[in-house]
């Protein structure tokens, strides 16, 4: 079935200025999530590639900034479960990095960094975006309650759970200490 684009001057129009007002934030979110250039870049073509393929623009010209936040770290998230699903084939296609932290050097900032992305990954969409919005992009806990649609209390809560797996999942990762 082939993609249809909407040739709408207007839209077109919104879109290529939404771009240019936006795009080096759409790919600096996804760098921090991502942790590398070319997946921030595929962040960023894949964003705008599906808004040029429907006939969809935020409401307020004003909402543009947000919904492409959101949406960047949704796709930056999809990347890393997607990421996180590949299995190595031993020819040199994929390479397996080590993730575990060697037990006779401090843990590196790359090593904790790919705990992070990882435990991101696993979790539930919802409780990674608040996460990424409030500790890596410094939103306020009703900033986020009004970009998601939802109530202080539900950030909180979840940001509180969030916060706890996470505790779990880094004493695993030092080995229980």
């Amino acid at each position: 079935m082939p993609v249809e684009t909407y040739p709408d001057t207007d839209y077109g129009t919104e879109l290529e200025k939404a771009y240019l007002e936006n795009h080096e934030r759409v790919y600096a979110v996804a760098f921090r999530i991502t942790g590398n250039a070319s997946d921030a870049e595929d962040v960023l073509q894949t964003l705008f590639l599906r808004l040029a393929r429907r006939e969809w623009l935020p409401d307020r010209k004003a909402a543009w900034p947000t919904y492409l936040h959101r949406a960047a770290i949704n796709i930056a998230l999809d990347i890393l479960r997607k990421r996180g699903r590949q299995v190595p084939l031993g020819d040199g296609e994929f390479i397996l990095q080590e993730t575990r932290p060697d037990p006779h050097h401090e843990h590196s900032a790359m090593e904790l960094r790919n705990w992070l992305t990882t435990a991101l990954a696993q979790m539930h969409p919802n409780a990674a975006e608040m996460f990424v919005l409030r500790y890596v992009d410094g939103y306020e806990t009703p900033e986020i309650a009004r970009m998601l649609n939802t109530s202080k209390g539900t950030v909180a809560v979840t940001l509180f759970r969030t916060r706890s797996r996470l505790r779990k999942s880094i004493r695993n990762f030092f080995g229980g200490r």
